[in-house]
């Protein structure tokens, strides 16, 4: 398939309209998110009146409006069998427990053994192409050693609007932790704005001055003294945001060796924070759909080792 251009006129029913808004709803036909949309126009295949534009130019009547629709990459990363704990499955979405030490997708260093190698395999390549070659059907991300729900789209179609659900906050996703120290409050809620950490670029922070706006509210599920039993439920999406909120607590995850340090009661392998709850409407029948993956081993034995054991050395 090679590329193609398409043009528009602006008429008054449009004018007042973002650029990108307007391509996105004009293009329908592509099955185009805003995000892909937006990356057209930072490439300058996007032209208005023969120059380039910004995705946020408000259109007006008498506008001209060229787009090029490149080709489709074709997906070049290796499909690959490996196990994979399927919650849910139908032609439009597939929901998976993701396990730990699996990265959700390839970059740099990680180009076998993710998520997406398994899904390519599982799947046989029936994915949404719509970020791209490294990322197909992925509409969200959990870290490597976080465990739990992640749901994959399969087509264009439920990509974008289990994205439209992502980015409304309309997708609910709670999480379970176990956090360093006693909470004060049995529950509460985190509103602290996340961006780069300012010395150390491979870290995320709380920062005010650069940062996102980011809300995690937090229910204290069980006490240990040195430790508590939490869920968390992110109310924004931000990178690492629920580990960047507890340790500016003063309370990291258990194992988040990035935010806190490792544990000294059993190995976690990282952070002990698993993505136990998912809540999606399906982007075809518009039911609403609640999926839950039980905690992993090591959590389980974790909690048994606290519940059976008070003391001093549990630190």
């Amino acid at each position: 398939m090679k590329s193609r251009t398409e043009s528009f006129i602006i008429d008054e029913l449009i004018q007042g309209q973002r650029l990108d808004s307007f391509l996105v709803n004009s293009l329908h036909s592509y099955s185009v998110s805003r995000s892909f949309v937006q990356k057209l126009v930072e490439k300058g295949l996007v032209t208005v009146e023969g120059s380039k534009a910004k995705s946020g130019l408000k259109l007006k009547a008498g506008m001209k409006i060229n787009v090029e629709i490149p080709e489709p990459e074709a997906l070049q990363v290796e499909s690959q069998n490996i196990p994979l704990d399927i919650i849910y499955e139908d032609k439009d979405i597939i929901v998976v427990n993701k396990p730990k030490d699996m990265v959700v997708h390839p970059a740099a260093g990680n180009w076998e053994g993710t998520l997406v190698n398994a899904l390519l395999y599982h799947c046989e390549g029936s994915l949404s192409d719509i970020n791209g070659v490294i990322r197909p059907g992925i509409v969200h991300r959990i870290d490597k050693d976080t465990t739990g729900l992640i749901v994959v789209a399969k087509n264009n179609e439920a990509h974008i609007k289990l994205s439209e659900q992502l980015k409304n906050y309309d997708m609910k996703r709670i999480y379970e932790a176990i956090v360093v120290g006693n909470l004060k409050d049995d529950s509460g809620k985190i509103s602290a704005p996340i961006g780069r950490h300012p010395l150390n670029r491979k870290k995320m922070a709380v920062n005010y001055k650069n940062g996102k706006p980011a809300v995690t509210s937090f229910k204290v599920l069980e006490r240990f003294g040195k430790y508590t039993y939490v869920q968390l439920t992110l109310e924004t999406g931000r990178t690492h945001q629920i580990r960047v909120h507890m340790a500016s607590l003063g309370h990291p995850v258990v194992g988040d060796t990035v935010y806190g340090k490792a544990s000294k009661l059993i190995d976690t392998n990282g952070q002990a924070l698993h993505a136990r709850f998912l809540g999606i409407t399906h982007p075809s029948t518009n039911e609403e759909m609640e999926f839950e993956a039980p905690l992993p081993k090591y959590f389980v034995k974790f909690l048994k080792c606290l519940r059976g054991t008070l003391s001093d050395e549990l630190y």
